[in-house]
């Protein structure tokens, strides 16, 4: 794992009106998935390419484990770390075993010691060695491409791994099935992940934090639960809820959110709902039992009680006015 840090970071393009990234400072830590979630043209692949030194920055610095990028090979730099892109880029005339070993091969590695290791990978993607690593890319769906794609830059286990919009061009139904796989993986090897994407509702929830990007700018950094319970401004307000506000805050803020001392009005008796699940679940169990409070532990513990007022009170006091809805693109 790897601590990213943006410091004072800006990217000015010749002839442009305005810097593309404007003095940006952040920093993700070791382990996390960031999320770059804003609008069209609002700095965020712009910000991204430049950890890999795809893109320099026109002042400012980006460390990684407290090391400028500047001062790394730019070729040396990016083969530390992983790549995925919407497109994939698999190499056509390479089987799938070949695809997946391509950095390491270039690193070195022989192709005997890569053997095991690209069978790790494709089964911890999801797809079953024997049956994929002797096809090519033409033979699999889109979404197992894309499978292919993040086992290949997971390849020379990279502490960083760097994804733009890896499933933005694939269906509904695989695109989540994608954001799983990744959750899944990410609970395995830990990466620190910076995290491309347009999509609000896959920002809240592949996100351990998300940076939310407008003309160039860093509007707001925070968890998901900050950024639901807390916008900074209409602008994040209007991005993150929308007309959805209500329903985004009942699937996403925990029942932490509207806790109150004690039992209440819960039976004590009755078991009891884990202190991280939503209050989407809170009311589902409610409704289930028939029931107007509920028990929250933690660590086996109670730590106080939610009901039907207090989550009430939580999401009118978080759904202020919001105006004309933002659709981040």
């Amino acid at each position: 794992m790897a601590t990213i840090e943006f410091v004072d970071v800006t990217k000015t393009y010749p002839g442009a009106l305005r810097p593309a990234v404007d003095r940006v400072s952040f920093t993700v830590p070791e382990g996390a998935i960031c999320m770059l979630l804003g609008t069209s043209g609002s700095g965020k692949t712009t910000l991204l390419r430049m950890v890999n030194r795809l893109i320099d920055p026109t002042s400012g610095a980006i460390l990684i484990d407290g090391t400028p990028t500047t001062q790394r090979d730019p070729i040396t730099l990016r083969r530390g770390i992983g790549y995925v892109i919407q497109q994939v880029g698999l190499f056509p005339h390479m089987t799938i075993a070949e695809n997946v070993r391509v950095v390491p091969s270039i690193l070195g590695r022989p192709a005997s010691e890569m053997a095991a290791r690209v069978d790790e990978l494709l089964e911890l993607v999801g797809l079953e060695p024997g049956e994929y690593r002797g096809r090519y890319p033409r033979q699999l769906s889109g979404g197992q491409q894309q499978r292919v794609g993040l086992a290949r830059a997971l390849a020379a286990d990279p502490s960083v791994l760097l994804m733009d919009e890896p499933f933005g061009a694939l269906d509904a139904i695989t695109r989540e099935r994608m954001q799983e796989e990744l959750l899944r993986i990410q609970r395995g090897v830990r990466k620190t992940i910076l995290f491309v994407s347009h999509d609000v509702g896959e920002a809240l929830k592949l996100g351990d934090q998300i940076v939310v990007m407008s003309e160039g700018r860093l509007i707001q950094q925070g968890t998901p639960v900050e950024l639901l319970a807390h916008p900074a401004d209409d602008f994040v307000r209007r991005l993150i809820g929308g007309n959805d506000s209500i329903l985004r805050q009942f699937e996403y803020l925990p029942v932490t959110t509207a806790l109150e001392p004690g039992t209440g009005e819960a039976d004590a008796s009755d078991e009891a709902l884990a202190a991280d699940a939503t209050l989407l679940h809170a009311l589902l169990r409610m409704m289930q039992s028939g029931q107007s409070a509920l028990r929250i532990e933690r660590d086996g513990a109670t730590i106080g009680h939610v009901s039907l007022a207090s989550i009430s009170r939580q999401v009118q006091a978080g759904s202020a006015s919001t105006g004309a809805p933002v659709t981040a693109q």
